[in-house]
């Protein structure tokens, strides 16, 4: 039978042409894979100590869910190894195959390395491809790349969200064969790049290839490789739905303060915002992991402004209060020591300027305020004068001013603080 399509093959229309090598057929490619599979056992390994070297094509990162703490990538390994027992030569019994550069085979017909990602939450079994076929060289080398969707865990950082960035692994190891039967070894120091599609969310920052430590599973130890993804969540989306309304919220709450008291519209205005920010917190709080390890500062600033908010409600309250007393209810004089003589002059109520003036005289200049002080017998006339002339009406115009001068100030020092947190972040990476 081999004789016989030897001398077909060999008969063929230019085979040789002068003494050269019959010219590729799928008859002679049939004739040297029946040759070099005879004999041959899947279950058998190469050597003693098989040389496996892998390398990782990502083609895209399908979804990073902090929630779930996962990571779904879409990419292929490449497996290199040498098994000589598949190896041949130009010239076998008596047949020139210089033309047959390489054959193909699949698992099923040719060993191969059992390995595992081991991090993976999807499905964890034994890394499989039927339908890839390995390309097999005449020297033995043997090369195969099996596709598939890597769904792995990935411990999230919620500190900086969402200006935040995360680093994810893909971590494969030998399952069956121990660190003395197979070795597995980086082709590249980088994850392949060249098939990648980026992903809308997550801009790809940086890749890395390295072995890890052995795993010990017993008394065995197997080898492993670390694939580490790290990616940068981009600012657009949730700058425009996230930060911006949330700041422009916080704004808000101090204008109550601005609402004349008669509108009736003070509390509504209030609670309004009270409830909108308690909305976005749980909405926050559903997007973030339940974890204690490191604290969100977008959580934190929500909480604060909520708090703000809350004190905010009572304030209002309080404002409410002053402005419908009646004469028939007198001012306690306790009242009227604080709000008058303290925070009235601390806000400047009723007074023509708060700002130092500019005065030339005799070519020096001098720093005069508007407000300077008198004989101290004068100004001991003019506050009890001011203290007894005072209305509720008074006091709540008074206590507006004052608290939305103090709740602008704290929301504005906040909201400053917690921009330059996070993106501190950002811009130190």
């Amino acid at each position: 039978m081999g004789s016989g399509l030897s001398s077909v093959v060999l008969g063929a229309p230019g085979g040789g042409g002068g003494g050269g090598p019959p010219p590729y057929s799928t008859d002679w490619e049939t004739s040297l894979r029946t040759r070099v599979f005879t004999n041959y056992s899947t279950q058998q390994r190469p050597s003693q100590r098989v040389i496996v070297h892998v390398s990782f094509t990502l083609l895209t990162i399908n979804d990073l869910n902090i929630k779930d703490q996962t990571m779904s990538s879409t990419g292929y390994l490449t497996l290199r190894w040498k098994d000589e027992r598949l190896k041949w030569d130009t010239a076998l019994d008596g047949n020139d195959y210089s033309n047959v550069k390489f054959l193909f085979s699949t698992e099923s017909y040719v060993w191969r390395p059992a390995l595992i990602v081991e991090n993976s939450v999807a499905d964890v079994k034994i890394i499989s491809d039927v339908n890839t076929p390995m390309r097999i060289l005449s020297t033995g080398s043997i090369e195969w790349s099996p596709m598939g969707l890597y769904v792995v865990s990935c411990e999230s950082d919620i500190t900086y969200y969402p200006v935040d960035s995360q680093t994810c692994f893909i971590k494969i190891s030998s399952w069956g064969y121990t660190s003395s039967e197979i070795d597995l070894q980086m082709k590249f120091s980088t994850i392949s790049l060249g098939f990648y599609s980026p992903n809308g969310e997550w801009d790809l920052i940086s890749t890395v290839a390295e072995a890890s430590a052995a795993k010990t599973r017993g008394d065995f130890s197997f080898p492993s490789l670390t694939f580490t993804v790290t990616v940068q969540r981009r600012l657009l989306f949730h700058t425009l739905n996230t930060l911006f309304p949330v700041g422009l919220m916080a704004f808000l709450i101090p204008m109550v303060f601005r609402l004349h008291s008669e509108s009736g519209e003070k509390i509504g205005f209030s609670l309004t915002v009270l409830l909108a920010y308690a909305v976005y917190l749980t909405m926050i709080s559903d997007s973030i992991p339940s974890t204690s390890f490191t604290p969100c500062y977008l959580s934190i600033y929500l909480v604060f402004i909520l708090a703000i908010s809350s004190i905010s409600v009572l304030c209002t309250i309080l404002v409410l209060n002053f402005n419908f007393g009646t004469d028939a209810d007198p001012i306690p004089n306790i009242t009227r020591i604080i709000v008058v003589s303290i925070i009235a002059r601390m806000i400047c109520w009723r007074q023509k300027s708060c700002r130092p003036r500019r005065k030339v005289a005799n070519s020096t200049v001098e720093l005069i305020q508007d407000f300077q002080s008198t004989e101290s017998a004068e100004q001991k006339d003019d506050l009890s004068s001011e203290t007894d002339d005072v209305t509720w009406q008074d006091l709540s115009t008074i206590m507006d001013r004052a608290f939305f001068i103090l709740f602008s100030v704290l929301i504005a020092l906040a909201t400053v603080m917690f921009i330059s947190v996070v993106f501190s972040e950002r811009a130190s990476s």
